[in-house]
């Protein structure tokens, strides 16, 4: 039984890595070359997908503990600022959307769904990505990481969307990756939906017992 329920949410949230968009080998490759600016050992992509989904900021730490086997904050913040302005510069040259994706969105423009972004991504770089995948359109806005104090899995970003669009939590639904999709969605009230595909900081997505897990978001429009 899905608990999409389409036809009652008129307010649809999405998640941007690993949901909307594959944009690992950018991340691996903005990685890299933030190693070798800081004379630091490279790593593989193969590595940096079990690390990405939960922030840049842990995804900086978990590169160094690998590297490092301990993390000095000094050196932290040095490649998260090195890694900020070598990824924002060029955030999307392989980045693509995954399979599916265009055409829920289509469904959801053609039945004047509400449809917003909601990422712990910088601003900046997410609404980048959906312009230069000529995505933009879909979105009544972009909420990223850093427009808030907090971020997901702290619900506020999703309240914030449910107020702003005038809706209420039950005609919302939240589609993403990770279990900071699952638990924001969780303290908000709001229903999830999860993709069996995406990025959870290479934990099994089932762990934090999502409502619904699907493998291409097109299952939700049968």
């Amino acid at each position: 039984m899905s608990i999409a329920k389409l036809d009652q949410r008129n307010l649809i949230l999405f998640d941007l890595d690993g949901t909307l968009v594959d944009s690992a080998f950018d991340l691996y490759r903005a990685m890299n070359l933030s190693l070798a600016r800081l004379n630091l050992p490279l790593v593989t992509e193969q590595q940096v997908r079990v690390w990405i989904g939960k922030g840049t900021s842990l995804f900086c730490q978990s590169t160094l503990q690998y590297l490092k086997g301990d993390v000095d904050p000094s050196l932290h913040q040095q490649l998260l600022d090195t890694f900020l302005e070598i990824y924002n510069a060029e955030p999307c040259v392989d980045t693509q959307p995954f399979h599916g994706i265009i055409e829920f969105l289509d469904w959801g423009l053609k039945n004047h769904k509400k449809m917003i972004c909601v990422t712990n991504k910088p601003e900046q770089p997410a609404r980048k990505i959906l312009d230069v995948l000529q995505m933009s359109h879909y979105f009544d806005d972009v909420v990223g990481g850093d427009r808030f104090e907090v971020r997901k899995p702290d619900p506020k970003p999703l309240l914030y969307c449910v107020e702003a669009f005038e809706t209420t939590v039950e005609q919302t639904l939240m589609i993403g990756d990770s279990s900071n999709d699952v638990e924001a969605a969780r303290r908000a009230g709001i229903d999830c939906v999860v993709v069996s595909y995406g990025y959870n900081h290479g934990e099994d997505i089932q762990l934090c017992q999502p409502q619904q897990i699907v493998d291409d978001l097109i299952e939700l429009l049968a």
